[in-house]
């Protein structure tokens, strides 16, 4: 009985050893796994969505398979709101073998420039949180996490109201040309109208107007509002408020005052 006692004691140490000494190979193992992320890129897909596609290259340099790749992204705004979560999975990267993958981020466009207007007009990096988890000889969980940015692009980059020019249009009113300008830096075109009404400084409606706006990704656009105003607003100062129309978004009044 004692020799078997004792055999069972030796055969649990071996077996504590082994599993020691397998542990520590395969998280030995880990630092020859390597990872590349390539450049972002960013497009277009159906149902208003940008698409965030992040290259990955796996390479499995050590001396077990690795099981359960996953990375999973939360992307925020600069207040930590989550706007976006995505992940990728690849079941199994063999000993010696490099997998190349995309991870790809898909955020609603309509969705982002109804809470966000700020992102109309100016360029952003969007913050992503990357966790990578991974089985290492396809048992032991490792994860890892890093943050990367996400460069945003404005569709009406620098949107700009030039000031009125009047010119005679009959005894009690001017004819106002405000010019208008911007440039799309959105990894789409913008096709829609720009509805502007003009305020004086009493707070009531003078004119309006609406400029047809085809404006081509990364391009910039330049045209000009035509409105009738009253006689007296060749000397006055108000306030124009600018509202923007297109399948992509439609905004809240833009507000930029006059004179």
């Amino acid at each position: 009985m004692r020799i078997a006692i004792r055999m069972i004691g030796i055969a649990t140490s071996f077996f504590w050893i082994f599993l020691i000494i397998f542990s520590v190979s395969a998280m030995y193992s880990m630092k020859d796994m390597g990872f590349e992320f390539g450049e972002p890129r960013v497009s277009l897909a159906e149902g208003n969505q940008v698409v965030f596609s992040l290259p990955i290259t796996v390479t499995n340099r050590g001396l077990y398979n690795l099981a359960d790749f996953n990375i999973s992204t939360l992307v925020t705004d600069e207040n930590g709101s989550s706007l976006a979560r995505a992940s990728t999975f690849i079941p199994t990267i063999r000993r010696g073998e490099s997998v190349n993958t995309t991870h790809d981020i898909n955020i609603n466009i309509t969705d982002l420039l109804s809470t966000h207007q700020s992102f109309l007009f100016d360029d952003a990096e969007l913050q992503a949180r990357e966790t990578i988890g991974v089985r290492a000889a396809e048992l032991i969980p490792v994860q890892a996490s890093a943050n990367v940015s996400l460069p945003w692009g404005a569709p009406l980059y620098n949107f700009t109201l030039g000031a009125p020019t009047f010119t005679s249009y009959n005894a009690t009113h001017l004819r106002a040309v405000v010019p208008v300008s911007f440039v799309n830096h959105a990894p789409f075109d913008i096709v829609g109208a720009a509805h502007v009404d003009m305020y004086d400084g009493g707070g009531s409606l003078a004119g309006e107007s609406e400029l047809g706006i085809l404006a081509f990704q990364d391009s910039p656009f330049s045209g000009s509002l035509e409105l009738v105003v009253p006689l007296e607003m060749s000397a006055a100062s108000g306030r124009f408020e600018v509202f923007f129309i297109t399948p992509f978004f439609e905004s809240e009044p833009v507000v930029i005052p006059y004179g």
